[in-house]
């Protein structure tokens, strides 16, 4: 497991993640839903090791079409990432909201679950201490010794079979979860 993430559970973020996702996914090639329509169906977490980034992986659907959209989560702003937006968390101030895959702390932290087989983070109340159940269970493939852990990552913007592309992977992040009921299996991401 790569660590425990902390959550305010009461915590208010204005605007919320999915005001922030509705203004950016409009402008992304590999999104052609209605963003006025998105809901949440399903989340990860990992850990940012120094502990200052939050690294936020959420599943959101619009319409029958599921979305891999992760985020980071900064204190202060990052000079080459892709802002997302700024939000005012009840608890932590301002936060500057990225597109995970132009940091480099989730993009490390990506790569290392993948390379070591590792899983996403647990996650507790950061009020109580209280574990918080997850709904998707996600997972590195690991890479055998033999095996070239450098190469480049591919994340999985769309998931469905049409978008699914494992060729030439060297290792995969997967996730098991349920969607309406339904269990699924997708990859997230493609280590070459």
């Amino acid at each position: 497991m790569s660590g425990t993430a902390e959550v305010y559970t009461t915590a208010t973020l204005s605007p919320s993640k999915l005001e922030l996702l509705a203004t950016w996914l409009p402008e992304q090639p590999w999104f052609d839903g209605d963003a006025a329509n998105l809901t949440r169906v399903a989340h990860y977490r990992l850990v940012d090791p120094d502990g200052e980034v939050g690294l936020d992986g959420m599943l959101v659907a619009s319409g029958t079409t599921v979305y891999h959209v992760p985020v980071s989560w900064r204190a202060e702003p990052l000079a080459e990432g892709t802002l997302i937006g700024t939000a005012e968390h009840s608890a932590l101030g301002t936060r500057y909201c990225y597109d995970a895959t132009t940091d480099p702390v989730f993009v490390a932290e990506l790569l290392r679950v993948i390379r070591e087989g590792d899983t996403a983070a647990d996650v507790e109340s950061a009020e109580t201490g209280e574990p918080i159940p997850q709904t998707l269970h996600v997972a590195g493939t690991g890479l055998p010794p033999t095996v070239d852990a450098l190469g480049q990552v591919r994340l999985a913007r769309v998931l469905d079979a049409e978008h699914e592309d494992t060729r030439a992977a060297r290792g995969l992040l997967t996730a098991t979860w349920n969607l309406e009921g339904s269990p699924r299996e997708d990859v997230l991401a493609v280590l070459r």
